[in-house]
Order: C-alpha cells, then structure tokens, then sequence
C-alpha cells in the first residue's frame, strides 16, 4: 500500500493485499506517471481543450497499452492488473483515460478479437508501442443508444469496400492510424467491421472529421465527428470475424467493465481532494474536517468508493474464470458510474466555492464523471439490460 493510499485511507478493506507482485508494481508505476507526468499539467490541456501529445511517448514507456492481450509486443497482464491501470489513469486524468481506453481497449481489443492471426500480427505490435494510434467509430449522429440500427454502409466492389456514412463522438480519430469503422454491408444487412489506414500522405480520400467543441468534460480528448464519403477499403482490411452486430456487442461487454473500473479512479481523486481539504480548511476557527456534516459526507464517500471497488475486484476474478456476462458488466457499469458520479458531487460540495475551481482537481473529475455517466451505455440502458435479464422480458421499444 502506498503512502498516499495508506494516509487518506481510499483502500479501507486492504483490497490491494490481494495484489501480486506484479500487480503491485504495474500500480505503482502507473500511480507515479499520474502524480508526476499527468497532474502538474493536465489543467491546463482540459481548460484549452487541447490533448496532450506530449504524454503519449511517456505513456508507451509504461508498457500498458493492450493490458491483458498476449503476445504482440502487449503487456498480457492479468484483469485484477487492466483494472488497476484504468482507476489509476482516472484517478489522473479522464481525458487520458479515455484515449488510453480507445486506443488499447477498443481498437486493440477488437483487432486481438476479431481480427485475423495476419491483421493481429500487422496492426497490433505497432500499437502495443504507440507508434500507431487506434480509434473505435460506432456511434452515429443519429444512433447513439440504438447503434443496432447503424446507417453507415460498406458495398464490396473488386477489392475493396466502399463506405459512406457519418460517426459522432469518436474518439482518437482526428490524428488515428487506425480507425475502426462498422458498417452495414448492402449485400447480407450485417453489421461488419473494417480498419481505415492512415498512410503516408493522410487518410483516404472521402475520409474527414470536424471536433466537437463547447463540452462540459473529457475536455483533453478529442471526439469528432467523422463523415466517410466513397471511402476505399481494401478488402484484407475487414475485420474477419466481425461479420455481425453480435460481433460489435463483443467487444462491448468486454470493454464496459473498463468504465466501472475508471469511475473508481474519478472517485478516489475527488475524495482525496476533499479529505485533504478539510484537513486545511480552517473554518469557525477550526478544520471544516472536525465539522460532524463534514465527517458523515467522507464516511458516505468512503463507503462508495469501498462497494465500487469490492465490485471491480469481484468483476476481475469472473473476467478471469470466463464467468463474466453482458448484464454483470452492465450492472458494474450502471453501479460505478451512478456512485462515482456522486462522490464526486459531494467532493465538491465539501470544497464548497473552491470546488469549482480547476486548481482543486475536483471541478474536472466531476464533470468528467458526467461523460462517464452516459458512455459505454447510458444509466438507463444499463439498467434495462440487467432488467430484461432478471425477467426475461425486454423492455426496449
């Protein structure tokens, strides 16, 4: 257990006992970069809503990116590891989370999974490095919740597959190498998927993205737009086992969990921050952390932040066991998500005028705990998956 850990007390059930060696070092190598590298300047990117870049070299020197993925120049750590990096990197920072999770969990995830032994050995070493940065498209402007009802089209000609359609808040995809596009193909109706290159000269010609700009949080990374206009893909760059939307739901249920898993570390800062505080605050003549309200507000987070992380640990051994279904991550998602957002509320009721100053860290986790909140699948959605699977009846229109 770290100092930092052991002084403000955010492993209150000595879950961090349970981590081996190698766990324990993969922590504190990636706690360190946060402190050290992410924090001190993290601000002020969020407040510019610029990424980072200079991060990136710094973050390949880590060895996480493709966490649990074997082989490939990827780190193969064990899931209890993989979510140790994603509360680690929210405890730093959303933005940073969020490319990290694009590239390494999304697009990593989804080439080790559905691509072929020949894509996986010509995408993903590059990756597991950083040389080349993987984005995930999905989402349309018009398909958010119902992205089963996908509109962007793929029709096969010769050796490549035409694409034309639009994706909305996709993130790394304004500088990706990779970009990973779904889309129907007009020949069978099914939801398939296809790797857009970057290459030498940019992307292919039909290929743009404009960002979205004027959002509350996730401010550092960049989620544009894309519009694909008669974009050629070779044929070899279809995903070849994505060849459904089942295939899609996949990667999904494999990746929600990292949500969960994030939210711990979006609650943890915030606590921190607002257990700190009070210890400095002197309000009355007195630390605000003597106040009884004060004391049952951090009692109240703790306690949060204790089931959030009893969930995750317990959702790393049923990853691990193959155990791990699509309403579990769905149900740790919708539990994380709710009561990170709301430690992180009341973190920032503590700090009170100054909570919503960046300088006090708290303003850009709770805002960020707003995107969390709603990525991956809504509250809602979430809870109408767990629903229809505890009565056998679904309640989507």
């Amino acid at each position: 257990m770290s100092d930092v850990t052991r002084s403000l007390n955010t492993d209150y059930y000595l879950l961090e006992e349970m981590l081996s060696d190698e766990e324990r070092e993969i922590r504190d190598k990636v706690r360190a970069f946060a402190d050290r590298e992410v924090i001190p300047v993290i601000n002020e990117y969020w407040d510019k809503a610029e990424f980072p870049f200079e991060l990136i070299p710094k973050v390949a020197e880590l060895n996480i990116a493709g966490t649990t993925i074997k082989g490939y120049g990827c780190p193969g750590m064990s899931q209890l590891a993989a979510g140790i990096v994603a509360i680690e990197m929210g405890r730093g920072d959303g933005s940073l989370s969020t490319f990290l999770g694009v590239h390494s969990g999304l697009a990593m995830g989804t080439i080790h999974m559905l691509g072929s032994e020949e894509q996986r050995q010509r995408w993903l070493p590059e990756m597991a490095r950083l040389e080349k940065i993987g984005a995930w498209g999905l989402t349309e402007p018009t398909h958010g919740s119902d992205t089963v009802a996908l509109e962007t089209s793929a029709k096969r000609e010769g050796d490549e597959y035409v694409i034309n359609g639009e994706k909305r808040w996709i993130g790394n995809a304004t500088f990706a190498d990779y970009v990973i596009i779904w889309a129907r193909d007009v020949e069978d109706g099914q939801v398939k998927g296809f790797v857009v290159e970057k290459g030498a000269e940019g992307y292919p010609e039909g290929y743009s993205t404009e960002l979205i700009t004027g959002k509350m949080g996730k401010r550092a990374v960049w989620q544009p737009d894309i519009t694909l206009e008669n974009v050629r893909v070779p044929v070899e760059n279809k995903l070849e086992g994505a060849n459904s939307f089942k295939d899609v739901n996949k990667v999904l249920i494999a990746t929600r969990g990292g949500a969960a898993w994030e939210s711990v570390g979006h609650a943890v800062a915030s606590y921190e921050a607002a257990l700190t505080y009070a210890k400095e605050r002197v309000q009355f003549g007195k630390p605000i952390a003597s106040f009884q309200i004060v004391q049952h507000n951090l009692a109240n987070m703790l306690a949060e932040i204790t089931s959030m992380q009893l969930v995750c640990f317990r959702m790393a051994e049923l990853r691990e066991q193959g155990k791990m279904s699509g309403p579990m991550a769905s149900l740790a998602k919708m539990n994380n998500a709710r009561k990170g957002k709301l430690v992180c509320e009341m973190a920032r009721d503590i700090l009170g005028g100054n909570g919503i100053l960046l300088e006090y860290h708290v303003a850009r986790h709770l805002t960020d705990m707003e995107i969390v909140y709603t990525y991956e699948g809504t509250d809602t959605i979430q809870s109408l998956i767990v629903g229809r699977d505890v009565t056998g009846i679904s309640a989507f229109a």
